[in-house]
């Protein structure tokens, strides 16, 4: 058994040596690649990445970040293209063979009948002397010396340069498309990475009541909106416009001061004039406020007129702190 000393070099030694190949990729990139991008932009079909083995697995890998990114992408599957499933490419599809020796007999079978399809064929290969490499439009080299596997077996180093190609030529097609932050929100609506993207203040407080009490009210009346409100604090208003707020916080520092509070309004222990952010603010950024100013409430307004409150255990929920 390893000590616990070998067991951490032996991580160490794995990641150094991916990463050697990984820069040593930066040298294989040539006309081959740019070519590559050019057609996938002027194609009016998807593209079609396909694989066997592990390399099946970076296939996927490699669609689902061309779906997000603005590049239509499906996922077929080397063994089941030349069993029937070859009938999903249509006629201005541009594919992608992953192969690391590109002699695999399901690679052998299937190049020839994407080619003879009219499709354009771009071969990520790890041997530019394969067979997949002389049946390919283009070849993407991601040739490594040596697996990471001490037994020089298992895909490690290759599948590590098959993903770093495939980001390559994700993120040459989001810069050739000028694909903007806006365009991905569309693409993530669900979880924290969409909820960043598009999710509005506004969006949140619809879910929320606006506790609020005149600047008269007493004490009384000040913990009854706030516990009814469930917000910990209340909007104060004078003559229908914002004048201050009002927290638990608030609430309890006056009771540390003082023992008669019966003649107190909410206008004597407001915060008055509390900033405020517009009801549009994009909820990330109401994370960044909240912080920067040290507080637990965001009051949506403008002029005067509140549109709304956000706590931030509603960030909290959202998964956005």
């Amino acid at each position: 058994m390893l000590n616990s000393t070998e067991i951490q070099q032996i991580g160490i030694e794995t990641i150094s040596l991916e990463s050697k190949s990984l820069q040593k990729l930066v040298s294989l990139i040539d006309g081959n690649f740019s070519r590559a991008v050019e057609d996938i932009l002027k194609s009016k079909g998807r593209v079609v990445v396909t694989g066997i083995g592990k390399s099946a697995i970076i296939a996927q890998k490699i669609v689902a970040t061309f779906n997000s990114t603005g590049t239509p992408a499906l996922y077929m599957h080397a063994a089941d293209a030349i069993h029937g499933d070859l009938g999903m490419m249509q006629q201005d599809d541009v594919a992608i063979c992953i192969s690391k020796s590109g002699n695999s007999p399901e690679i052998k079978t299937l190049a020839p009948l994407i080619t003879k399809g009219g499709n354009i064929l771009i071969g990520m290969v790890g041997n530019t002397d394969s067979y997949l490499a002389e049946n390919s439009n283009y070849i993407l080299d991601t040739t490594v010396d040596v697996e990471a596997c001490p037994n020089n077996l298992a895909p490690t180093t290759s599948t590590a340069a098959q993903m770093a190609m495939g980001d390559a030529l994700a993120v040459a097609l989001i810069k050739c498309r000028d694909f903007k932050s806006d365009d991905f929100a569309r693409y993530h609506p669900g979880g924290a990475l969409g909820k960043k993207l598009y999710l509005t203040l506004l969006d949140i407080a619809n879910e929320n009541t606006i506790p609020s009490v005149p600047t008269a009210a007493t004490l009384s009346e000040c913990i009854m909106a706030m516990t009814k409100g469930r917000m910990g604090a209340v909007v104060v208003l004078k003559e229908g416009k914002l004048a201050g707020i009002v927290t638990d916080g608030d609430l309890r520092r006056m009771l540390t001061k003082h023992t008669d509070i019966g003649d107190f309004k909410a206008e004597d222990i407001m915060t008055a004039n509390p900033k405020t952010l517009s009801a549009d603010t994009m909820a990330i950024e109401g994370v960044a406020f909240l912080n920067k100013n040290k507080i637990n409430h965001i009051i949506l307004g403008h002029q005067g007129e509140v549109k709304g409150m956000v706590h931030i255990q509603d960030l909290i929920r959202e998964g956005l702190i």
